[in-house]
């Protein structure tokens, strides 16, 4: 598998443009040698949506810090089936190369853009060199990670122990975000969820009959939002 490629450099490198730093407060407040040379090493780079970050397998090259965007992390099995990991918004970081620095592995999913995503590259070997040198950014890294794992043992608690129906409710309730109609495909749900399209296809009908949602191509409109939200707390029949 070959590496993946690295990232453009934004004209503002070495030092960055300091401005960046407003996305993370709490690196303004880091100092020391170690840390100042860290700051000299990064690279800020603005990419279009849809570019691949980094492929399942790849090489691992930098530390990432989301500035604005979003970026899509995700993994498809040998069977085709995909799923969506997580997501790294603004102000964020990506647990998969946090992990994968720290072992000296490679990555085992998949990074998108879902947008313009404009971020900030720490080279790994200075990304260890501040890990060793600089103790607060050692405790922003690791405090970071163990949110992200939180989230990831979540996602693995609902495909364990919670039915589609539940799952599928709770996703169109949080893309909807208060809103009525949901702009989104069977397959896109389907990787968002981790299962088939056939399956999500199949639970959408049963919503539909009892009139919780009508579906069209490419959107659902959500008609009883509250008997959504209630199956999403309790066990479905």
């Amino acid at each position: 598998m070959p590496p993946s490629p690295r990232l453009p450099e934004s004209p503002y490198t070495n030092p960055p443009a300091p401005d960046w730093l407003e996305h993370f407060p709490a690196l303004r407040e880091f100092s020391g040698v170690v840390w100042r040379q860290t700051l000299q090493s990064t690279r800020v780079t603005t990419l279009p949506a849809g570019t691949v970050i980094f492929h399942d397998g790849a090489e691992c090259c930098d530390y990432l810090l989301i500035l604005a965007g979003t970026v899509r992390v995700q993994k498809t099995f040998d069977d085709g089936h995909e799923i969506v990991l997580y997501r790294i918004r603004a102000g964020e970081s990506c647990v998969l190369t946090t992990s994968c620095l720290l072992a000296g592995e490679r990555y085992p999913a998949q990074a998108v853009t879902e947008s313009e995503v404009s971020a900030v590259l720490i080279p790994a070997c200075t990304f260890r060199d501040a890990l060793a040198g600089t103790p607060e950014f050692r405790e922003f890294v690791f405090e970071a990670y163990g949110h992200r794992i939180t989230d990831l043992i979540v996602l693995v608690r609902e495909i364990s122990f919670e039915h589609i129906d539940a799952r599928l409710a709770r996703r169109l309730l949080e893309k909807a975000a208060g809103e009525t109609v949901v702009a989104v495909t069977h397959q896109t749900l389907a990787v968002e969820l981790g299962t088939a399209r056939e399956v999500i296809s199949r639970q959408l009908r049963t919503f539909a009959r009892r009139g919780w949602v009508h579906t069209r191509r490419g959107h659902i409109r959500l008609l009883d939002t509250k008997a959504l939200a209630r199956l999403t707390n309790h066990e479905s029949a």
